[in-house]
């Protein structure tokens, strides 16, 4: 079994922090976006008994894993993280010394607005033996912090106020045999005792992009999206409810699973170009880096009063250079240029043995000259042993069901206007339907259909547009 190191375990921290803070902010960043009112979103464990007024997400969470014994004693380390929502209140100094809630004040320059924030919380259960089950509650604590304000003349001006509600969590865990495997079963539930009345109360007695980190002892998991033969069937068995597991740090490890709240691919990891959190997972940092500079100075400046993590967004994609920017277009990888097995490397990077990058003569990838020896008002590509191009009339065969309507074009002609390929090395044939009277225009301003060879049926040579209902369908 690979073992696991505190720094292979902040690496998958650092992954699942793109998951812990989904929502958090949401462009612009700013407190009087509405999007930035309604931000919480995936991996909410609400009160169970919130009023229906609250619209409060459901409790909990349960997921399911297989993890095959070395034939020592099976355990496993669990990390529950989450965010817990803190209230921050700025309230001015009266000139009687009381203290006045404001929604914003200006100290010495800068500008503080009250809002919402998160604090950041794990719960660690260690070595939790597999043999039997365990039933454990665990309680976050509330609490209330204040942070004087003193002017530029070094006089007191008011203070923040940081508000949190005490979280109640229980976790369960269990482990039954299955084909000489073990599935383990995880459940999460916030046990909050009270009775939120409204939105805001509901979301501050929640708990916030809840996630689960697994490191096993005594055996390796089994991946469930790919699992070896011998484990397919066990696999099929497992039952998720809002929560997915996965194989998480370095490829080739099975030490370690993150479950998550959305969908991820197993070894999920961060690229390498991105500078920092946006704050939206699978996120495409040069759009949203670039949507940033379209900010407004006075947009920006109420981003930075919002949040510090919003202040670091801003901060960032105003000092990135030229350079910079253009790292963030990324790198196409060939998938089908994978390296040959071997042995591995001792203290090796195992991403250093993804796939080269495409030869693109030095030109960059989103460039049109990297696309030179591209050409797809010619090329063509061979169905049933006919060469089809620009020109050749097909009649469709929808088979993928890409799209509900590619079944309103079964039987129908069409004439082909480009063969294309992907970045994967698929081949897509570009129709335009020969009986639509907008076939013209569509041509025209390049509105086509897509197919896969394999849906497409060549017509007889010498088939014409007049003599194609004579051809075989």
């Amino acid at each position: 079994m690979t073992p696991v190191n505190a720094m292979s375990l902040d690496e998958v921290r650092t992954v699942a922090d793109a998951v812990l803070y989904e929502g958090y902010l949401l462009y612009p960043y700013r407190a009087s976006s509405g999007k930035n009112r309604s931000r919480w979103q995936f991996g909410v464990l609400g009160p169970p008994s919130a009023a229906p007024a609250c619209f409060g997400e459901e409790p909990d969470m349960a997921m399911q894993c297989l993890l095959a014994p070395d034939g020592s004693p099976a355990a496993v380390t669990v990390h529950l993280r989450f965010l817990q929502v803190q209230m921050r209140e700025v309230q001015r100094l009266e000139a009687d010394g009381s203290h006045t809630p404001v929604p914003e004040l200006t100290v010495a320059g800068a500008r503080l607005l009250s809002w919402e924030e998160a604090v950041e919380q794990e719960i660690v259960l260690p070595e939790l033996s597999l043999a039997e089950p365990a039933d454990v509650r665990r309680t976050v604590p509330g609490g209330e912090d204040v942070e004087q304000l003193t002017g530029a003349d070094g006089a007191p001006a008011g203070r923040i106020v940081r508000r949190r509600l005490p979280l109640d969590v229980r976790i369960r865990a269990g482990a039954a045999d299955d084909d000489g495997l073990l599935r383990l079963s995880l459940t999460v539930a916030n046990e909050h005792p009270g009775t939120p009345g409204s939105k805001d109360e509901a979301i501050r007695s929640s708990l916030i992009g809840a996630h689960l980190i697994l490191r096993a002892h005594g055996g390796e998991f089994v991946s469930l999206l790919e699992p070896p033969e011998r484990a397919a069937a066990a696999a099929a068995r497992c039952r998720q409810r809002r929560c997915w597991p996965v194989l998480a740090g370095a490829k080739g490890s099975a030490d370690t699973v993150l479950g998550a709240p959305i969908i991820l691919y197993d070894h999920p990891e961060v690229a390498e170009q991105s500078p920092g959190a946006l704050f939206d997972s699978t996120e495409i940092d040069e759009i949203l880096t670039l949507r940033v500079m379209t900010m407004t100075e006075e947009e920006k400046a109420e981003a930075r009063a919002t949040d510090p993590r919003a202040r670091e967004i801003i901060e960032r994609c105003d000092s990135m250079s030229a350079a910079d920017l253009q790292q963030l277009h990324g790198l196409l990888r060939d998938p089908y240029a994978a390296t040959a097995p071997g042995p591995p490397v001792p203290g090796a990077d195992l991403r250093d043995a993804e796939p080269p990058a495409f030869d693109t003569g030095g030109a960059p990838w989103w460039d049109p000259a990297a696309d030179a020896s591209v050409r797809p008002s010619s090329d063509a590509v061979v169905i049933d042993g006919v060469s089809v191009s620009q020109g050749s009339l097909v009649r469709v065969h929808p088979a993928r069901r890409a799209d509900a309507q590619d079944l309103f074009f079964a039987g129908q002609v069409a004439r082909v206007t480009a063969v294309l390929s992907d970045v994967d090395g698929g081949t897509h044939v570009a129709l335009v339907l020969v009986d639509d009277p907008a076939a013209d225009m569509h041509d025209w301003y390049g509105r086509y259909f897509y197919f896969a060879p394999d849906e497409l049926e060549p017509l007889p040579a010498g088939t014409t547009l007049e003599n194609r209902e004579e051809s075989s369908s």
